[in-house]
């Protein structure tokens, strides 16, 4: 269960909400875009649904979440009072989840591997809708990470585009921890161009300026919203 860690405060949100979209605009507007070109999702995993809530009543709709389990818990009442929100999963998706996370989401953004694409195709003829999907590349080649290795990237990308069509959005990636992300970041974004998909997400807390100066256009923001993440126990 959560620690006794106390809850942010709906002021304190906005207030955090208000300073990350300054930020965002600040960074577009440095390389020539309109603010308009870059959408926040806040990353709201292991925040309970109060939080979600504060953040919604500060004007924001999107949300990603890296369980669906816990993605379950929290946004099917949230829903029912904001029905304008959207959904992302951005964490690895087993494909025994795909299911659940096509039936919950409104984007899946870890499309990684063939036999996730199998699942998802499965639970989108079962459901009879399939949500927004992004192809998540390992663009460090990290061995502990999802994501497509960059070799086979281009091959995925058009496997998948040729399979799903026009719910193919774009692309994201995590750089490695210890490297300078604007390579990466670059990388994505001349991939993504390449591939004729116009969505892209990356960046995050931390080096989401870096990623808007190099083309995102979805940032995943969760620590300089919410603050540091509860501490989870047995």
């Amino acid at each position: 269960m959560q620690s006794g860690r106390s809850i942010m405060t709906e002021n304190d949100i906005s207030t955090r909400l208000a300073a990350v979209r300054g930020r965002i605009a600040a960074a577009a507007e440095a390389c020539g875009r309109p603010s308009s070109d870059v959408q926040l999702v806040a990353v709201s995993k292991f925040h309970p649904a109060e939080s979600i809530a504060h953040a919604l009543e500060a004007g924001q709709r999107i949300f990603g979440e890296n369980r669906v389990q816990e993605a379950e818990s929290k946004f099917p009442t949230l829903r029912t009072r904001w029905p304008d929100l959207r959904l992302h999963i951005i964490g690895g998706l087993q494909t025994n989840k795909a299911l659940a996370a096509c039936r919950i989401a409104d984007v899946i953004e870890s499309l990684d591997r063939p036999p996730l694409s199998d699942a998802i195709a499965r639970a989108g003829d079962r459901l009879g809708r399939l949500p927004d999907l992004f192809v998540q590349i390992n663009t460090g080649d990290e061995p502990q990470k999802y994501g497509v290795p960059r070799a086979e990237a281009a091959a995925f990308i058009d496997a998948t585009k040729r399979r799903f069509g026009d719910r193919v959005r774009g692309l994201m990636c995590i750089p490695p921890e210890d490297q300078d992300p604007r390579a990466h970041f670059a990388w994505l974004a001349r991939t993504a161009r390449e591939a004729e998909l116009p969505a892209i997400s990356m960046g995050m807390s931390a080096d989401f300026e870096a990623a808007i100066a190099e083309g995102a256009t979805l940032v995943r923001v969760g620590t300089a919203i919410f603050g540091a993440r509860p501490a989870i126990g047995a």
